[in-house]
């Protein structure tokens, strides 16, 4: 499809993509800061001259829990939704000489995205367009350290990427130490993260989650980071570090996660 600027604005730009339109929102007051809208959905914040910035909580909670699970050094990663790669962007700051891949079903938006961000190269972040589940199924089996699902279709997963088949090939392309990280939106009453989590439960031998502390106990609705693994989370030590996050995040494993959402 050919690519048709919309509509131009010094610090701003709206463009049409794959999927629909894409607004590229300048920051007030910041010199290099911008915020990207898909479809209308806040999808990523970057700020050029700082890829270790990471101003939506979620993902500066993937980012603690990441630290707290592995040891310093480079990481295979792969990214299921892809959008600016501003986790992508921190990780290959953070971590020199990992190797990682960002899929997107959006082909329009991920050269708009390595055009806007200045995003690295091959190896060290391929971008790749493709349905994550198909695209999932493509990666050897114990290959990967770790592998995040941060995809919407607007404001919901979609269905392909929260099926007990998706989450068996996640398992599967894992090494045994390796972790799944999922952006899980919760409307409040915690239909959609009780369904993730029991379809995660036969695939992998350890769950959790963290959120804001409303969010878990059903006040409001937000976003809830589902983590899995077959290797044991260092409890301790992720709970110590999403407490002193700059928003606070409640973590929750085991018997004290299943009892919380009545499973």
């Amino acid at each position: 499809m050919a690519k048709r600027r919309i509509y131009t604005a010094p610090g701003s730009q709206v463009v049409e993509i794959s999927t629909g339109t894409a607004r590229l929102e300048k920051v007030d007051g910041e010199a290099d800061s911008y915020v990207l809208h898909v479809n209308g959905v806040p999808s990523s914040s970057i700020t050029l001259s700082e890829p270790t910035r990471l101003d939506f909580e979620y993902l500066d909670w993937m980012s603690r829990i990441i630290d707290v699970q592995f040891a310093a050094g480079p990481l295979r990663a792969v990214h299921i939704g892809a959008a600016g790669c501003a986790l992508a962007r921190a990780l290959h700051a953070q971590r020199p000489g990992s190797k990682q891949t960002a899929i997107d079903i959006d082909s329009a938006l991920l050269d708009y995205s390595r055009t806007w961000f200045d995003l690295p190269r091959a190896p060290g972040l391929a971008l790749r367009a493709g349905d994550g589940a198909v695209e999932a199924e493509k990666f050897r089996p114990d290959t990967l350290d770790v592998l995040i699902r941060d995809a919407f279709d607007h404001d919901s997963v979609p269905p392909t990427l929260q099926t007990s088949e998706f989450f068996t090939t996640c398992a599967r392309i894992l090494k045994d130490s390796g972790i799944y990280i999922a952006n899980v939106p919760d409307s409040g009453n915690h239909r959609v993260l009780r369904a993730e989590l029991e379809l995660l439960k036969p695939a992998f031998e350890h769950v959790a989650a963290a959120a804001e502390p409303g969010i878990l106990k059903g006040r409001r609705r937000g976003n809830v980071v589902v983590i899995a693994s077959n290797s044991p989370l260092l409890a301790p030590d992720l709970d110590r570090s999403l407490r002193t996050a700059a928003t606070m995040a409640t973590f929750l494993t085991g018997q004290g996660l299943m009892s919380r959402l009545g499973l």
